[in-house]
C-alpha cells in the first residue's frame, strides 16, 4: 500500500471510529438512564445496570454505524479540501490512492457491520434475555415487596401477598398486557422460583390462568400446579422471537438441514446483509459529493454532516416502505453514488481554441 493510500485510509478510519465511539458512549448512557428502574425498583446494582446498558447497545449502534462512517469520511475529505491537499491529489495523479483508501474504509466498515449484525447482536440478545430473566427471578424471589404492585417489564405487573422464610411466595398475582391481542392474568395461592442451572422457572400452585381478548371473550383455566418460565415475564413480545438471538451461520445451517426457509428467516438474513450494502452506498455518495475539489462558494453554508444524516433518513424511509426489500435504499445509494462518480470521471474533449 502506498504511503498516500495509508495516510488517507488512516485519516478516514480515525475520523469515523472516533465519531462512532462517541455515539456509542452517548447511547450507552441513554440506555442506562432509561433502565434506571433496575436499581430504583428491581434492587440491582450499578454493575448490572451498566451491563444491561451495554447489551442493549448493538441494535442501536448498527443503525448509526454507516452514518458515522459517512460523516467521518466527509469530514476528512472536507479537511483535505480546506488545506488544498485534495487539489494536490487530483492534479498529481493520486486519485488511485484516494479510491484505494475509500475502498479500505468501505471494506473495513462492511466487515465490521456484518460482524455486528450476524454475530455480536444475536449474542447480545441472548445474554440480555438471560440477564432479564435473572433480574426478574431475583425480583420475584427476594426483591418484590409484599402488598405492592411492581412493574417487572413494560406491560407486566406483579403483586405478592407475603414471603415465607424458605422463599415461598403467598398470594401471587401477575397481569401481562404486552400482547395487544390477549391479556393474561395469573393467580396462585403459592409460588416459588426454581432453576435448573440455565433457566429460571416460576412454580405456581393452586391457581387460575385467565385470558381475555379485546372483543370481550374470556377463558379461565384452573390448575394445581403450573410452571412458567421467568423469561416470559422479563422480555417484550417483539424481542421473544428466537431468530433475533440466533447468529446467521446457525440460521443457515438449520435451514439447510431442515429445508425450512421461512419468510421470517429470509427477512432476518436480508436485514442483516443490507447493513453492509448501506456502508458501501454511503461511501460512494460521500466520495462523489466531497471527493472532488471545487472553488465555488456556497450561498448557504450547510454542514455536510447534516446532509449525510438526511441521506441516511431518506434511505431508511425508502427501505422501510419499499416492496422490494430492506436493501432497496442501499442499492439506490450505490447506483446514484456510482453513477455520479462515473459521470465526474468520464473523459471530456478539450475545448476548441479559435485563433484570429
Amino acid at each position: 500500500m502506498k504511503r498516500l493510500t495509508t495516510y488517507l485510509a488512516r485519516m478516514f478510519v480515525a475520523d469515523a471510529m472516533i465519531l462512532f465511539a462517541v455515539v456509542c458512549f452517548l447511547l450507552w448512557l441513554v440506555n442506562c438512564l432509561r433502565s434506571f428502574d433496575v436499581i430504583s425498583v428491581k434492587g440491582q446494582g450499578l454493575l448490572t445496570l451498566a451491563y444491561q446498558g451495554l447489551l442493549t447497545l448493538p441494535p442501536l449502534s448498527i443503525s448509526f454505524f454507516y452514518v458515522c462512517i459517512g460523516i467521518g469520511l466527509s469530514r476528512a475529505l472536507q479537511a483535505l479540501q480546506a488545506n488544498r491537499e485534495l487539489h494536490i491529489i487530483h492534479i498529481s495523479g493520486g486519485l488511485r490512492s484516494l479510491w484505494s483508501a475509500t475502498a479500505v474504509v468501505a471494506g473495513a466498515g462492511v466487515i465490521g457491520v456484518l460482524l455486528l449484525t450476524n454475530f455480536i447482536e444475536p449474542l447480545a440478545n441472548r445474554q440480555l434475555n438471560q440477564l432479564n430473566a435473572s433480574i426478574a427471578a431475583d425480583l420475584v424471589s427476594s426483591t418484590l415487596k409484599p402488598k405492592r404492585f411492581t412493574q417487572v417489564t413494560p406491560g407486566v405487573v406483579m403483586l405478592i401477598g407475603g414471603r415465607e422464610g424458605d422463599g415461598e411466595i403467598t398470594e401471587f398475582f401477575a397481569d401481562d398486557r404486552r400482547d395487544p391481542k390477549t391479556r393474561r392474568t395469573y393467580l396462585a395461592k403459592t409460588a416459588r422460583v426454581s432453576t435448573d442451572g440455565e433457566n429460571y422457572v416460576l412454580e405456581l400452585r393452586d391457581g387460575t390462568l385467565q385470558n381475555a381478548d379485546p372483543n370481550g371473550r374470556f377463558s379461565k383455566v384452573t390448575f394445581a400446579r403450573y410452571d412458567v418460565g421467568v423469561d416470559q415475564f422479563s422480555q417484550t413480545v417483539a424481542e421473544s422471537d428466537p431468530l433475533y438471538s440466533t447468529d446467521s451461520v446457525t440460521l443457515v445451517t438449520e435451514a439447510l438441514a431442515s429445508g425450512d426457509w421461512s419468510a421470517r428467516r429470509l427477512e432476518t438474513l436480508g436485514n442483516r446483509g443490507a447493513e453492509g450494502l448501506r456502508v458501501i452506498g454511503i461511501c460512494l455518495l460521500v466520495l462523489a459529493m466531497t471527493g472532488f475539489p471545487s472553488g465555488r462558494r456556497a450561498r448557504i453554508n450547510i454542514p455536510f454532516e447534516a446532509v449525510v444524516l438526511l441521506l441516511a433518513f431518506a434511505e431508511r424511509g425508502l427501505s422501510a416502505y419499499s416492496p422490494l426489500g430492506p436493501a432497496t435504499g442501499a442499492l439506490v445509494m450505490i447506483a446514484v453514488g456510482g453513477g455520479s462518480l462515473a459521470y465526474k470521471l468520464w473523459p471530456r474533449p478539450a475545448p476548441l481554441m479559435v485563433t484570429a
